[in-house]
C-alpha cells in the first residue's frame, strides 16, 4: 500500500505495480481518487500517466480514499505524504504522524512500514515510539526522484538505499526493487534517513559553488562553460549540477538543507559550509536581480518579459522556484513583469500571465530567460528583435546560442560568459 498520491507516491505506487506488484494507493482528496481511477493524471511527469493506465489495465494498481480498511491485508505501507519545511526550517511531520495516528492499531503484525518520504534522522524510532508495537518494522527507503524525469529515476535507479535496526526486513524491502538490478545499500535506519539529506544537500552545494565561479568567470574575463568542461571531464567532480542559474529551488532541495541545518544545530555542530551554501543561493537571485536592471538601466517602470516560471524545465512545479524569487523581486522594485511558461497558465500575482512566447517580447526593454525550456532556443529571434522596445536578452541558463542573439541586432546576457559574447558592436 502507498499512501499519498503526490510526485513520489504516485510515481512510488504506478512503478512498484509495473515490477509486477499489486499496489493500493490511498489519498484523503476523493475527487482526485477518483481520477486516477480513471487514469487521469494530474502531474506532469512523462511516462507516469502510461505506467498509471497500465497497472488498472492490469489490475495491479487501485486508488481508495482512506487508509484503515486499505491496510488489512497489506504487506508493506509505503509513507509518500509531504514533508514541508516547517517552524525554524524543521521538516514538518505532522502528515507522517497523523498516518500512524489512523493505522496504527489496524496494521497487520510484521508489515513493514516504510518510509519514502524524506525524513529527518530519527524518524524511524519516532514512529516506533507512537505505534508502541514491537510486531512491525520500520524501515527508510528514501526516493532519488528528479521532477520530470521520476519515473525513469524509479525503473533506472542509481542505487537502492533501504535501512532499518531490523535488517531482516530491510533486505526483504530491498528485493520489492530486485527486477531493476541496482546496486542495494542495506543499513540501519538513521544512516538511510541521512543518505537523502547527505545526497541533497551536496547537490546544493555544488550548485552554489557553480553559481559562485560563474560570477568569478564574469570578474576575472573567464568562460564558465570552458571551466565546467574542464572540469566535469574529472571523474571526481562529474559533468552534473555544473550549470550556472537563477538559483537553486523546486519542492526537495530548499526544504533539504534547511532541515539538515536544524538536525545539525540539534547536536551541537555548527554546520557552516551548508549555511554558506544557503546565503550563496540567496545573493544569486539578487545578482541576478541587478543584471537585469543593468541591462534597462533601473527596473521602475521597465516593461521585462519573463520566458519560464516553473523551478526547471520538464514540470510545472512552482514551489520554492528561483524563476517566481526573481519576478517576485523584479515587481517589488517597479518592473512590470509579463511572463509566459509552458507549463503554467492561471493568475499568479505580480505579473502578467501569457499563452505566448512572443507576448513577452512585445514591448519589452527586455526579455529574460528563466527557466531551461527547449522551445526556447528554437524562438524566431528575429521577430523578438523586431517587436521588443528594448535590445537586451538576459539569459540567466546560459541556454540560448548567443551569436543567434547578435546576429539579429540584440545584445545578449548570459552567466559567467566572456564579454564578446555580451554585446553587439555599437
Amino acid at each position: 500500500m502507498v499512501i499519498g498520491t503526490g510526485y513520489v507516491g504516485l510515481t512510488t505506487g504506478a512503478c512498484l505495480a509495473s515490477l509486477g506488484h499489486r499496489v493500493t494507493c490511498v489519498d484523503v482528496d476523493s475527487e482526485k481518487v477518483a481520477r486516477l481511477g480513471a487514469g487521469r493524471v494530474d502531474i506532469l511527469e512523462p511516462g507516469l500517466e502510461e505506467l498509471v493506465s497500465r497497472g488498472l489495465s492490469a489490475g495491479r494498481l487501485t486508488f481508495v480514499v482512506g487508509s484503515r480498511a486499505a491496510v488489512a491485508d497489506a504487506e508493506a505501507v509505503f509513507l509518500c505524504v509531504p514533508t514541508p519545511m516547517g517552524a525554524g526550517g524543521a521538516a514538518d511531520l505532522r502528515a507522517v504522524e497523523a498516518v500512524i495516528e489512523e493505522i496504527g492499531d489496524v496494521l497487520p503484525a510484521g508489515c513493514a512500514l516504510i518510509t519514502k518520504s524524506t525524513v529527518p534522522v530519527g524518524t524511524a524510532q519516532r514512529i516506533r515510539d507512537l505505534l508502541g508495537r514491537g510486531d512491525l518494522p520500520i524501515v527508510a527507503n528514501p526516493e532519488f526522484l528528479r521532477e520530470g524525469t521520476a519515473v525513469a529515476d524509479f525503473l533506472n535507479p542509481d542505487r537502492i538505499v533501504v535501512g532499518s535496526d531490523d535488517e531482516p526486513a530491510a533486505r526483504w524491502v530491498a528485493e520489492l526493487y530486485r527486477e531493476l538490478a541496482a546496486p542495494s545499500v542495506v543499513t540501519d535506519a538513521a544512516s538511510a534517513e541521512l543518505v537523502k539529506y547527505a545526497a541533497n544537500c551536496f547537490l546544493a552545494m555544488k550548485l552554489s559553488y557553480v553559481n559562485a565561479i560563474a560570477e568569478l568567470c564574469e570578474r576575472l574575463g573567464a568562460d564558465i562553460v570552458s571551466v565546467t568542461e574542464g572540469m566535469g571531464h574529472d571523474r571526481r567532480i562529474g559533468r552534473s549540477f555544473l550549470k550556472p542559474g537563477p538559483g537553486w529551488g523546486g519542492s526537495c532541495l530548499p526544504k533539504d538543507t534547511h532541515a539538515l541545518m536544524q538536525v545539525a544545530e540539534s547536536v551541537g555542530f555548527d554546520f557552516s559550509l551548508l549555511s554558506a551554501a544557503i546565503v550563496e543561493n540567496i545573493a544569486q537571485r539578487d545578482r541576478i536581480v541587478a543584471k537585469i536592471a543593468g541591462a534597462v538601466g533601473g527596473l521602475r517602470g521597465a516593461r521585462v518579459g519573463v520566458l519560464g516560471l516553473a523551478f526547471k524545465a520538464g514540470t510545472n512545479d512552482l514551489r520554492d522556484s528561483p524563476a517566481l524569487s526573481v519576478t517576485s523581486m523584479l515587481s517589488a522594485h517597479g518592473a512590470e513583469v509579463i511572463a509566459y511558461d509552458p507549463a503554467v497558465g492561471g493568475d499568479l500575482p505580480g505579473m502578467t500571465l501569457v499563452d505566448d512566447p512572443y507576448q513577452v517580447a512585445k514591448g519589452a526593454d527586455t526579455v529574460v530567460v528563466l527557466t531551461e525550456w527547449d522551445e526556447f532556443r528554437r524562438l524566431d529571434w528575429s521577430y523578438v528583435a523586431d517587436v521588443m522596445h528594448g535590445e537586451t536578452v538576459v539569459d540567466t541558463r546560459n541556454l540560448l546560442d548567443p551569436q543567434a542573439i547578435l546576429d539579429v541586432g540584440l545584445s545578449w546576457l548570459g552567466l559567467g560568459r566572456p564579454r564578446r559574447l555580451q554585446r553587439t558592436l555599437a
